[in-house]
């Protein structure tokens, strides 16, 4: 499947588009600084991926912040090798902010193991279907890396829904940026 790739740089005019080649990536960090090489000093750069009818992301790095992520349909993106970049990270992102809590929890369990017990057998049922580290279907990440713009966490959330085509949401997200047409005439 073809993938498309572009940078686009916030500037103090509104934002620089160009299309960029993923060749060289095979981490989040090759990503990273791929987008910060095309930085106006510590500005906003956002990196929009597509792969044809399957999925889109959007990185987005601030300056030297760790960059904040969002993809559309994260089993059908883990399914490709930039795709699984981007996935795999969140997922384990997801897997520690589930162990932040358990030096309290392990207190709380030994105090109530028979308790626990009967609501091990219970909670049996509730485990996803993939299990604890399964990649989720559907979108995945920080939903509102675009709030600031003016494209806020429902609006993107629908355009990553059922049936919509990932290059037309990418289209959406850049009209909302005021870079549409820019974004389309370097497809």
């Amino acid at each position: 499947m073809a993938y498309f790739a572009a940078v686009l740089a916030r500037t103090g005019a509104g934002w620089d588009v160009s299309e960029t080649e993923l060749d060289d990536v095979e981490t989040l960090a090759d990503l990273t600084d791929l987008a910060r090489e095309t930085a106006e000093d510590d500005d906003t750069v956002l990196v929009f991926i597509e792969q044809e009818d399957a999925w889109f992301a959007v990185l987005r790095i601030d300056g030297e912040d760790d960059p904040r992520i969002f993809v559309s349909d994260a089993a059908a993106a883990a399914r490709s090798s930039y795709g699984s970049v981007l996935t795999d990270e969140l997922i384990e992102q997801d897997g520690e902010a589930d162990f932040d809590d358990l030096d309290g929890l392990v207190a709380e369990l030994d105090e109530n193991t028979d308790a626990n017990d009967e609501a091990d057998d219970a909670d049996e049922d509730d485990e996803p279907a993939g299990g604890p580290g399964a990649t989720p279907v559907g979108p995945i990440g920080d939903s509102e890396l675009l709030s600031e713009f003016g494209l806020g966490q429902a609006a993107l959330l629908e355009l990553a829904g059922e049936g919509a085509a990932p290059g037309d949401a990418l289209g959406e997200i850049a009209e909302a940026l005021g870079c549409g047409e820019i974004l389309e005439a370097v497809r």
